[in-house]
């Protein structure tokens, strides 16, 4: 995880001259901007039509699920581009509709408390000169990734396939930071919390808990960079939890308080939100209500084909290229299967570099048509823990950890 020392140099120098970056509420409103002449994507599921919109701050081309709080999804075909997700390209989601637009890098500070023996205050300079440099490579995956995919439909917010994306992350360990606050004995968990607020008053507070031991792992960490860059406002400038192999709800944006707790956190967001079924994949048929219901933790793998689509066609007897991308998870890539006949049979795809084991990994393969009609394209998973994705989409009410095997149609003429 850990890349110590001049490299990290250039990260800094961006980010501390990040100050007072964006003076006005309206450069959150987007919709306003987009106008008549719009351009849209069908994504594919039901009322799948989306705008396409270029009018959020530090973003380019992004579809568009919703202006305040703001959800931003990334186009698929960016992933076919490369590992690392553009910070200009990546997915965006929040959960509260009031979010600073203007943030004085010098003035701000993370607050350490709670169950500890040494209350801090830190500043951005601080956390930059007086703590080891890491860097990770990570996915970052909203829970409700694919959730329009979902049969039958499910509430919240309909996005297709791109709620996700990789980053490297430059910050600090977590653990480093508890360790100079002195967590005390007893402490169970460490709450974490952030500049957005609800606009309507009693409105819950977005606050998330990690286990102690999870938030002393060395692997929890605090970011300021992102790709080699100071985080984007709206991926949580200027500082962002880092929890890799869980999903996004606890990767706290604009994090500026850090509590330390001596019982398990009951706040809504941990004890009635992002609630998952205690079954394998998270699954229940729609309508059952005799199961248990635990947080949402690890992410499962998963894979897809990022330079062919749905529609495709390609030419009978011809090498087709055919490459994307995969994840592990909680874990790293172990293998990648493709298929070119809907399952029947399995093919090893060749893996290419290693970023670490939570980052997203290329994987290509050719295939060649033999006969004219039509071909389905499949791709799965399989993590260094061993688990593999399933070939039945799991099912939940609240349209969470999808990860099913994830194929295509294209026709060969």
């Amino acid at each position: 995880m850990s890349r110590e020392g001049s490299a990290i140099e250039p990260s800094r120098r961006h980010f501390l001259q990040a100050a007072g970056l964006f003076g006005s509420i309206g450069l959150i409103g987007g919709a306003r901007a987009l106008g008549a002449t719009a351009k849209s994507v069908r994504l594919p599921f039901v009322n799948g039509e989306r705008e396409l919109t270029n009018a959020f701050p530090q973003k380019g081309e992004m579809i568009l699920l919703r202006t305040r709080p703001p959800l931003l999804e990334t186009p698929f075909d960016v992933f076919d581009h490369g590992v690392f997700t553009p910070n200009n390209r990546f997915f965006v989601r929040w959960h509260l509709a009031y979010i600073p637009t203007q943030i004085d890098a010098e003035a701000f500070r993370l607050t350490v408390r709670g169950h500890i023996g040494k209350p801090l205050s830190l500043t951005l300079h601080q956390l930059m000169t007086e703590f080891a440099p890491v860097e990770l490579a990570a996915v970052n995956q909203c829970s409700g990734n694919s959730r329009g995919l979902f049969n039958p439909r499910v509430a919240g917010g309909q996005w297709a396939n791109g709620a996700m994306g990789c980053a490297r992350w430059t910050g600090v360990r977590l653990k480093d930071v508890l360790d100079r606050a002195g967590v005390s004995a007893g402490a169970v968990q460490v709450r974490f919390n952030g500049l957005d607020t609800g606009l309507i008053s009693g409105t819950p507070d977005f606050l998330k808990s990690l286990d102690i031991d999870h938030a002393r792992d060395g692997e929890v960490m605090i970011a300021y960079g992102m790709n080699g860059e100071q985080l984007p406002l709206l991926n949580g400038f200027p500082l962002r939890l880092i929890v890799p192999g869980w999903y996004s709800t606890y990767w706290v944006k604009m994090l500026n308080d850090i509590e330390v707790l001596d019982r398990v956190d009951d706040n809504y967001w941990m004890a009635k939100a992002y609630l998952v079924p205690d079954t394998p994949y998270a699954s229940v048929k729609p309508g059952q209500s005799d199961f248990k219901s635990v947080p949402i933790s690890h992410m499962p793998p998963r894979s897809f084909i990022t330079n062919l689509r749905d529609g495709d066609r390609v030419l009978v007897g011809h090498a087709v290229h055919t490459r994307g991308i995969a994840f592990g998870g909680d874990a790293g890539v172990s293998k990648v299967f493709w298929s070119s006949d809907g399952g029947a049979h399995w093919m090893d795809a060749m893996l290419e570099e290693d970023h670490g084991k939570y980052s997203f990994r290329r994987w290509n393969a050719h295939y060649t048509p033999s006969s004219r009609g039509e071909n389905t394209l499949m791709v799965k998973a399989i993590n260094s823990n061993g688990v593999e994705q399933p070939a039945v989409p799991n099912w939940n009410s609240g349209g969470f950890m999808r990860n099913v095997v994830e194929s295509i149609k294209v026709t060969v003429a």
